[in-house]
């Protein structure tokens, strides 16, 4: 009986510790190096911080969605398929 209690306690006590972790809302930290916004080649729940329908880091809910943005080292946006230094929505 009392083994259950423990494992059932700490099951949970887990569940809420990955919980209040992923629950996080607001903006990434910027990075150490020198970056830039880069617009539409975000994956899904990857984009750093706020498009038109979102306000928060890792919100996006489409691969590639055109006013999710990522930080990337500054002068590598343009070179990336896709990548936009502006929204395209």
């Amino acid at each position: 009986m009392v083994n259950t209690r423990t494992l059932i306690g700490s099951a949970l006590a887990a569940i809420a510790s990955v919980t209040a972790s992923t629950a996080s809302a607001g903006p990434a930290a910027q990075p150490e190096f020198s970056f830039e916004k880069c617009y539409g080649i975000v994956k899904a729940g990857q984009n750093d911080c706020q498009t038109a329908t979102h306000s928060c880091a890792g919100t996006s809910t489409m691969d590639d969605q055109a006013d999710a943005w990522i930080y990337v080292p500054a002068g590598t946006c343009g070179k990336i398929a896709g990548g936009s230094n502006s929204s395209k929505a």
